[in-house]
């Protein structure tokens, strides 16, 4: 009988979690490091170390609209657009 309730427990936790979100948000960038937007591509980004500037060819997103995990509301806003060498976007 313990069996068959812990089975069952583990079953509804693994359940709660995955239908709540807590697993599979994946981060854009490690800790430690933040992303950069590639200049004149839609989708290219680089994750560069914090107290780093960008290397040739990308720039910061712009403060509070900086993608943290895929797919959220910065990293689907950013998908095809365009920016140029001062973060402005110029396409998409």
């Amino acid at each position: 009988m313990r069996a068959k309730t812990a089975t069952l427990a583990a079953a509804a936790l693994t359940a709660a979690l995955l239908l709540g979100g807590c697993l599979g948000r994946d981060a854009v960038c490690r800790d430690g490091e933040y992303p950069a937007k590639a200049v004149g591509n839609p989708t290219g980004r680089v994750c560069v170390r914090d107290g780093q500037d960008p290397p040739a060819g990308y720039v910061r997103y712009p403060d509070g609209k900086v993608p943290k995990h895929v797919d959220d509301e910065w990293d689907v806003y950013w998908r095809g657009k365009t920016v140029d060498e001062s973060g402005n976007i110029v396409s998409g």
